[in-house]
C-alpha cells in the first residue's frame, strides 16, 4: 500500500512538474522552435534583454506584485488582529464568510465584476479612463487579503492572550504592546501571507485582464496576447526566471515556518518536562522528601532573524520608492502618451535585430515634431476582446488595428472617429486602389489598412499525396484520417465548408448554414482535432499532416519545422480574404498624435520593418514593390503572399467575412455547440 501511495505521489508531481521542466529545457534551445532541441544556447535569455515590451511588462508586474502584497499584508493583519478580538462568535464567523468569499469565487467572476464595479464609479466620478493602474492594484489586494488572514489569524490564536496583557502591565502602551510582543510572535504569518500575495499577484491573469487599463500591461496578460502566433523561446526564459524567483520564494517561506514548528515543539516538549517537574516536586513535599528538583528553562520566544528583517525592510522601501516614481510618470504631463491598441505578435519590436518601431516613432516624435511621445503599446487577442473594451467605455485608445468587420460594426456603432487624412499623406502615396473603397469602409472614412492575408490549406508533402491537393476536398480526404486540424472557432471552421460547397459565407439563410453543419459533421469522423493556437507545434513537428490556416502563419511554421517535415501550402479557389487597418476610436485623447502614427507606419523604414515581422502581406506599395523586402523575405514566401494575376478587390467582396446580424449570429452559435458537444 506504502508503495502504491509513494508511486500515486510520484505521479501527480510528474504530471504537475513536467510541463514546468520541458519550459526550462526549452530555454535552452538554440533554435527558435519549441518543438525540436537543436542545441544548447544562451541566445533568448540575451534576446530577453533586448525586449522592451516584456521587460516593461515585467517590471510592471513587479511593481503591481509587491505594491499590492504589501497593502494587503498590512491591512490583512489588521484584519486578522480585529477578527481575533471580536467577542461575538456570529459575527466572527459571518465576517470571515465574506473574507473567504474572493477565494471560493470563480477569478472570472471576480474579474468582471470589479471591472464593472470601477466603470460604475468612474461614470459617477465623470473619468474618462475607468480602468488603470489603480483600479488593478486594488482588485489585487482584494484578491490577496483573504490569504493574509488566513496565514495571520492562526498566529494571533497560537499567541498566548495574556502576552500583551503583561506587557502593559509592564507600562507599554497598546501601540507598544502589539509592534514589540504581538507583532514578533505572528511575523511567520505574517511573512506567509507577505510572499503568498506577491507570488499570486505576479501570475494572475483573469482579474488582471478585466481590470487593467491602457497604461499598464503586466506579464501574463502580455503572454496571453503573444498566442495569437506560436509563444517564443523568449517567453519560455523569462517564465523560466519567474519560476526560479518564485520557487526561492516559499523555500524562504516554508524555511521560517518550519523553523518556527520546530520551535514550537520544542517549547510544548520543554513545557511539559516542566510540568512533570512540578508534578514531582509537590508529590516530593507531600511526602515529606527532599528532592531536588529544577525545571526546564522555558525556550525563546521564536521570532525573524534580524538579517531577514532587514532583507524585507529594504524590498519594502524599494517597493515604496519605485511604486512612487511609477505614480509620478503615470502623472507626468511633460510626455504625450499614445495608447495603440494592436493584435499580440503584429509589430516590429526588435527582436532578432529588427526595427522597434515604436521606439523609432518616439525619436520621430522628438527630432522631427519636437514633442516628447511615449506609445503606451497594449495588446488583444481577438476582435472581441477590442470590442468589449471599446464598448464598455472603460478605457480609452489612440490607434486600434481591429479586423474588417470589426470596422464595420465600429462604425455603425459611432465608436469611430472620422480621420483627417492631411495628417496622413502617405496614405494617398502608399496605399494601393484596390484597398480602398472596401465594404467595411466604402467611403474611406475611419481606416487605413495596415495589412491583409488568405486563409489557404497546409500540408506536409512527405505525408500527402500532390495528386490530393488543390482545393477544400483535401480537408475531407478519408485517406488522411486522423491527420486533419480544423479550425477551432465557429466562423472559420464554416468557411471551409461554406468554400467548398461554394455557398455565401456571409448569408442569412439558416437552410444554408444547416448544409453547412451537415459538411461539418461528415468531417468530424476524419479529424485529429480542432485547434487555434496549437496549430503550430503540430504542424512542425508532424503530430498532424493537414490544416487551413492563415498564408502569415504558414511561413512561420515552415521556419520551425522539424528536419523531417516538408509543410507546403496553397490556396483553394474560393477563401477566405481579411484586411486589418488602423483607426482611431471615438474615445481617443490624442488624434493628431495618433494620425502621425498612422502616416509614420506607412514609412517605407517602419511598414518593411513590420512586414517582414509579421510575414503578413502589406497593402503599401513601398513594400510588395522594394526589392530589400523581396529578398529578405525569398521569392517562395512572396510569391505565397502576393500571387501573380490575383485581383484582390473582385475576390475579397465575394470571400470576405462581413459582420452578421444578431439573429444569424446566435444561429450560427447554436449549430456550433451542437457540433463540438456532439462531436
Amino acid at each position: 500500500m506504502k508503495k502504491f501511495s509513494n508511486f500515486y505521489i510520484g505521479l501527480i508531481l510528474f504530471l504537475l512538474f513536467a510541463p514546468i521542466a520541458v519550459m526550462i529545457f526549452f530555454s535552452f534551445n538554440e533554435g527558435k522552435s519549441t518543438a525540436v532541441f537543436t542545441g544548447f544556447s544562451l541566445k533568448w535569455y540575451m534576446e530577453l534583454l533586448k525586449s522592451s515590451e516584456m521587460l516593461n511588462a515585467l517590471k510592471n508586474s513587479l511593481i503591481l506584485a509587491i505594491a499590492s502584497s504589501m497593502i494587503a499584508t498590512v491591512i490583512g493583519t489588521m484584519a486578522a488582529f480585529g477578527i481575533h478580538r471580536m467577542k461575538n462568535k456570529y459575527t466572527r464567523q459571518s465576517i470571515m464568510t465574506v473574507t473567504n468569499i474572493p477565494i471560493m469565487n470563480p477569478e472570472i467572476i471576480t474579474g468582471i465584476s470589479l471591472m464593472f464595479l470601477f466603470v460604475f464609479v468612474g461614470g459617477l466620478l465623470g473619468l474618462t479612463t475607468k480602468l488603470n493602474f489603480w483600479t488593478m492594484l486594488i482588485a489585487h489586494v482584494t484578491f490577496c487579503l483573504p490569504y493574509v488572514i488566513l496565514n495571520v489569524l492562526p498566529k494571533f490564536k497560537q499567541m498566548p492572550n495574556a502576552l500583551p496583557e503583561a506587557a502593559m502591565d509592564l507600562g507599554c502602551t497598546p501601540f507598544q504592546a502589539f509592534f514589540k510582543v504581538q507583532l514578533p510572535a505572528i511575523m511567520p504569518g505574517v511573512i506567509t501571507g507577505l510572499i503568498m500575495s506577491f507570488t499570486l499577484s505576479l501570475d494572475d491573469f483573469v482579474i488582471s485582464y478585466f481590470t487593467s487599463g491602457t497604461d499598464f500591461q503586466t506579464l501574463p496578460v502580455l503572454i496571453y496576447s503573444m498566442t495569437k502566433k506560436s509563444v517564443k523561446p523568449t517567453i519560455y526564459a523569462l517564465s523560466t526566471i519567474v519560476f526560479i524567483i518564485i520557487l526561492i520564494l516559499l523555500l524562504i517561506s516554508n524555511r521560517e515556518k518550519s523553523s518556527y514548528e520546530r520551535l514550537e515543539a520544542k517549547k510544548a516538549k520543554a513545557e511539559k518536562k516542566r510540568q512533570e517537574a512540578i508534578k514531582n516536586a509537590k508529590k516530593a513535599a507531600a511526602q515529606k522528601t527532599k528532592v531536588k528538583v529544577t525545571a526546564p528553562k522555558a525556550p525563546k520566544r521564536h521570532t525573524v532573524s534580524p538579517k531577514l528583517t532587514k532583507i524585507i525592510a529594504l524590498v519594502c522601501t524599494l517597493a515604496i520608492i519605485v511604486t512612487f516614481c511609477v505614480v509620478l510618470n503615470i502623472a507626468s504631463k511633460e510626455t504625450v502618451t499614445l495608447n495603440v491598441y494592436n493584435w499580440g505578435e503584429y509589430i516590429s519590436d526588435g527582436s532578432d535585430d529588427s526595427l522597434d518601431v515604436n521606439k523609432a516613432f518616439e525619436d520621430y516624435c522628438k527630432n522631427t515634431l519636437g514633442i516628447n511621445a511615449k506609445v503606451n503599446y497594449v495588446t488583444y487577442t481577438s476582435n472581441e476582446d477590442l470590442y468589449a473594451k471599446l464598448s464598455t467605455e472603460a478605457v480609452s485608445y489612440d490607434v486600434i488595428i481591429p479586423s474588417d468587420y470589426m470596422i464595420a460594426r465600429l462604425a455603425s456603432e459611432g465608436l469611430l472617429q472620422e480621420l483627417n487624412f492631411d495628417n496622413i499623406p502617405n496614405y494617398e502615396l502608399c496605399i494601393d486602389d484596390s484597398f480602398k473603397g472596401l465594404y467595411y469602409d466604402p467611403d474611406n472614412k475611419y481606416s487605413v489598412p495596415y495589412t491583409y492575408g488568405m486563409v489557404g490549406v497546409i500540408y506536409d508533402a512527405n505525408v500527402v499525396d500532390e495528386d490530393d491537393v488543390g482545393d477544400w476536398d483535401l480537408m475531407w480526404n478519408e485517406k488522411y484520417k486522423g491527420e486533419i486540424l480544423q479550425f477551432n472557432n465557429a466562423r472559420d471552421a464554416f468557411g471551409t465548408a461554406f468554400y467548398k460547397l461554394g455557398l455565401d459565407v456571409n448569408t442569412t439563410d439558416t437552410k444554408m448554414w444547416d448544409a453547412g453543419l451537415a459538411e461539418l459533421q461528415k468531417q468530424t469522423p476524419l479529424l485529429y482535432k480542432r485547434v487555434m493556437d496549437e496549430v503550430y507545434n503540430m504542424m512542425e513537428t508532424g503530430e498532424a499532416s493537414i490544416a487551413a490556416y492563415y498564408a502569415g502563419d504558414y511561413l512561420t511554421m515552415v521556419e520551425n519545422q522539424a528536419d523531417n517535415i516538408d509543410l507546403q501550402f496553397y490556396y483553394p479557389e474560393n477563401t477566405n480574404l481579411f484586411v486589418d487597418a488602423m483607426c482611431i476610436p471615438s474615445c481617443a485623447q490624442n488624434k493628431e498624435l495618433a494620425e502621425e502614427y498612422i502616416n509614420f507606419m506607412l514609412s517605407e523604414e517602419a511598414a518593411i520593418a513590420n512586414a517582414e515581422y509579421i510575414c503578413y502581406a502589406s497593402p503599401n506599395k513601398l513594400v510588395y514593390e522594394s526589392e530589400v523586402y523581396k529578398e529578405d523575405m525569398g521569392e517562395d514566401a512572396f510569391d505565397i503572399l502576393y500571387p501573380t494575376d490575383f485581383d484582390f478587390a473582385d475576390k475579397y467582396d465575394a470571400n470576405c467575412y462581413k459582420d452578421l446580424d444578431k439573429k444569424t449570429k446566435e444561429y450560427i452559435n447554436s449549430l456550433w455547440n451542437r457540433l463540438t458537444i456532439t462531436s
